[in-house]
């Protein structure tokens, strides 16, 4: 395969990639259709449109349906009063709903020691209407060879999120160090990632100005035996938080901010939900 022809392959798995990531936001009910956020607690809450009401009943949430008022659960209909804890347990639940005629879900979960609430609709004028990511464009000086350096054992890891007060809590297999325009870098990697990969939270000195202030993200392949990987920051991406208030993305531990400027991936979002 000639040079040309790699360069023009790899231009290609980037745009699929990029592609992918926005088929992916732009899903009529995915996260960016939410049309709001609350946090459940012993006091009953509802919100327009959305069936039920809302609460925590022993620190369980839970949703008390009237006459009339259905939820749906893949196949299930429910009705009256539903505890939720169960069905939450496992990552959280989207029950489906209809008001008028818009397709909704409501979305329980924990977060933290916190549940919210996310109701998401199917008629969402910021999707009607989205955009599209802007980008750098994609260069192979960004693919940058890495080793992890691995811990003793995984060992966890809490970094705060963009809403205040919420924690999230990852596992960390070790630290990825890189060089970078010359400077030596250091970036915690953690685990979960789909297909084996690392994922890293990271800013950069683009944040806040080119790029989303509060967080980008990336997947890094598994490192080998030798724990060598690669590091392909075209493929930076933004969070849900970068489009939307009604997110409660994670916010990167404080060593994960890189002393150089990352012109690479996706830049700050045209526009986004507030």
């Amino acid at each position: 395969m000639t040079e040309n022809t790699q360069d023009s392959q790899f231009a290609a798995d980037w745009r699929v990639w990029h592609e992918e990531r926005e088929t992916a936001r732009t899903d009529p009910l995915g996260i960016l259709a939410a049309s709001g956020l609350y946090f459940l607690d012993a006091d009953p809450l509802t919100v327009p449109g959305v069936p039920g009401s809302w609460r925590l009943v022993d620190g369980q949430p839970q949703v008390e349906l009237t006459e009339g008022q259905t939820l749906t659960d893949g196949d299930r209909v429910l009705t009256g009063t539903v505890p939720l804890g169960d069905r939450i347990a496992d990552g959280g639940a989207e029950l489906g709903f209809t008001d008028g005629d818009a397709h909704g879900l409501a979305e329980v979960a924990w977060r933290g020691s916190s549940v919210l609430l996310r109701p998401r609709l199917d008629d969402s004028e910021y999707l009607a209407h989205f955009p599209g990511t802007p980008t750098f464009p994609p260069s192979r000086r960004w693919q940058v060879p890495a080793h992890l350096e691995a811990f003793p054992k995984n060992h966890q890891e809490t970094v705060g999120a963009v809403i205040e007060g919420l924690e999230h809590h990852y596992s960390s297999p070790g630290v990825l160090t890189f060089t970078l325009d010359g400077v030596a870098c250091r970036l915690t990697a953690f685990t979960g990632g789909r297909d084996g990969f690392l994922m890293v939270l990271f800013r950069d000195a683009t944040s806040g100005r080119t790029t989303y202030g509060a967080s980008r993200t990336l997947a890094v392949p598994a490192p080998d035996a030798e724990g060598n990987t690669v590091i392909d920051f075209n493929r930076a991406a933004n969070l849900p938080c970068a489009y939307t208030d009604n997110a409660t993305c994670p916010l990167p531990p404080t060593e994960n901010r890189l002393p150089v400027a990352v012109e690479a991936g996706e830049k700050v979002p045209v526009s986004r939900v507030s």
